[in-house]
């Protein structure tokens, strides 16, 4: 089963994608993430979408949205990165993802968003479902915990 989100995240906005569960038993991976520009005929634009697994960075402060791409951070599951330019007479539009394959998750992922313009982006998120066995849930789960703390519970 797929599971899909789409919507707008502006410019430093961190978002939320709900997925936690009771007794985490319900796994997800990636399959697909893009990017469109709010105004693509318009606007020059260039956006890095990442996803992680944690609220917090590695030392456990609040995460922060960032352009710089850490393929080593172990709560990166995802990263997009999007680039159009409308100032000639045909606008050019570039869209490159890295998505990480068979990773599974059962908590909730974060979006973070950077641009040089103040539009935001859209963005289209699809998960693929799965059950976990009891001891895939807990390896999931204790990936997330050994990530960092995830103490900042605001918005």
């Amino acid at each position: 089963m797929k599971k899909t989100f789409k919507g707008k995240i502006a410019d430093n906005e961190i978002q939320t994608i709900r997925l936690a569960t009771n007794n985490g038993l319900t796994g997800y991976k990636i399959v697909k993430l893009q990017l469109m520009p709010v105004d693509p005929i318009s606007t020059n634009q260039e956006s890095v979408v990442q996803i992680f697994t944690t609220r917090n960075d590695a030392t456990g402060s609040a995460r922060t949205a960032t352009s710089i791409i850490d393929f080593t951070d172990p709560t990166l599951l995802a990263t997009a990165y999007i680039e159009s330019d409308s100032s000639g007479s045909t606008p050019i539009f570039v869209d490159a993802a890295a998505i990480f394959d068979n990773l599974t998750f059962n908590q909730d992922i974060y979006l973070t968003h950077v641009e040089q313009s103040t539009n935001g982006v859209n963005f289209y998120l699809e998960l693929e479902q799965a059950k976990l066995s009891k001891d895939e849930a807990t390896v999931a789960t204790l990936k997330d915990m050994r990530a960092g703390p995830d103490t900042n519970f605001g918005p």
